[in-house]
């Protein structure tokens, strides 16, 4: 299953949550895999695409990164699930 996260730094822990990324501390935990991150041009914060199976693993890396900033993170899915559970509702 996919996952999005989006986070922003809050500014009295902004320095800390640089250290620890450039620390290499932004590996997600065992079952857990990034596929990808977006930081926002203007320093504001970004977006990480993960996969995993695992609600718990998810929440681990939640709970670490709210040391230092706001974080959200939600179940997604591609434009063609979306698509046929659409057509299955609402086409006749």
């Amino acid at each position: 299953m996919k996952f999005i996260s989006t986070w922003t730094p809050r500014p009295d822990t902004r320095k800390a949550a640089i250290e620890n990324f450039l620390a290499g501390k932004a590996a997600p935990p065992a079952g857990v895999a990034t596929l990808g991150r977006w930081h926002k041009a203007d320093g504001s914060g970004g977006f990480t695409l993960y996969e995993s199976n695992s609600a718990e693993a998810m929440y681990e890396t939640a709970a670490y990164w709210s040391l230092f900033m706001d974080v959200h993170i939600v179940p997604v899915i591609e434009d063609a699930a979306a698509g046929t559970t659409l057509t299955k509702l609402f086409k006749s």
